[in-house]
């Protein structure tokens, strides 16, 4: 709701009659050996609807069932247009109580939901089953991130019996969050010093400068590139926290990148949207 990198959302604004709830997507991924599937179709406020534990946008629902959150998607995905419909199920071991600010003026927070969950995924279309483990957050905010930002590298990494964090913002002010948690299977969060930061490979086609934290004398490498795009690219990240060779879903964000005109002009292609 307010999707924060829409460009239907950033033109609303700069014309003065910007409606957050009139800006919604449920932003589907999937990537796998058969290839990847991209769905962020944005709708207006009259296909959004909101209850206490459960939000619907267009044909898509969650909504609480017990302790789990239960994701119902059906969409299409985009530029090429192809069924993504299916069910995500997500366990919280626990749920976190502690939200974060992200920056010195605290418009924009980050909250932790959920740090170790167990997720379920089936789909039918594509036809796939996978369950493992999962993560789920929010961020919320009261003025556009690149207001407040140049960018940040974030990456949650699955340890034995944990979990750990890495938030590395660049406020505008140069006084944004760096952030180093650990979260155990009770949703507690323990600050731990975080590893120096060391650089990876920037992405090979829309080279988006990437950089993670890892104790001295180990090496930080990139597994896999899942997302390249202009403003954003989404990593696996091998690196070394808390004495534990750890796996990491990494992302950086360039958000001077995303506020030039040529990179809203192209989103368009990837993020169409159903208004009514």
């Amino acid at each position: 709701m307010g999707s924060v990198f829409s460009p239907y959302y950033a033109w609303s604004r700069q014309r003065g009659d910007a409606d957050p709830l009139n800006h919604c997507a449920l932003n589907v991924a999937l990537y796998g050996r058969r290839g990847k599937r991209w769905a962020m179709t944005e709708r207006g406020r009259n296909e959004l609807e909101r209850t206490a534990d459960s939000l619907t946008i267009g044909p898509s629902t969650l909504h609480w069932e017990g302790d789990a959150l239960v994701i119902d998607i059906d969409e299409i995905g985009a530029p090429i247009p192809s069924r993504l419909r299916g069910q995500v199920r997500v366990y919280p071991a626990a749920v976190n109580g502690r939200d974060f600010a992200l920056d010195s003026a605290e418009r924009h927070r980050w909250w932790p939901i959920a740090p170790i969950s167990r997720v379920e995924a089936n789909f039918d279309n594509p036809k796939l089953s996978w369950s493992g483990a999962g993560y789920l957050d929010s961020n919320r905010g009261s003025e556009p991130l690149e207001q407040a930002f140049q960018g940040w590298d974030w990456s949650r990494a699955e340890l034995k019996d944990s979990a750990a964090i890495l938030y590395d913002t660049r406020a505008r002010d140069a006084q944004g969050a760096s952030l180093a948690l650990r979260f155990d299977a009770q949703g507690r969060a323990e600050d731990f010093e975080p590893p120096p930061r060391v650089p990876l490979p920037t992405t090979s086609v829309w080279r988006i400068g990437r950089g993670t934290q890892c104790e001295p004398g180990h090496e930080a490498k990139v597994i896999d590139t899942l997302e390249d795009t202009p403003f954003y690219a989404r990593s696996v990240v091998e690196t070394r926290l808390l004495g534990q060779k750890a796996h990491s879903v990494h992302e950086s964000l360039c958000l001077d990148r995303f506020s030039s005109g040529w990179v809203k002009v192209l989103l368009p292609f990837r993020m169409p949207r159903i208004s009514r």
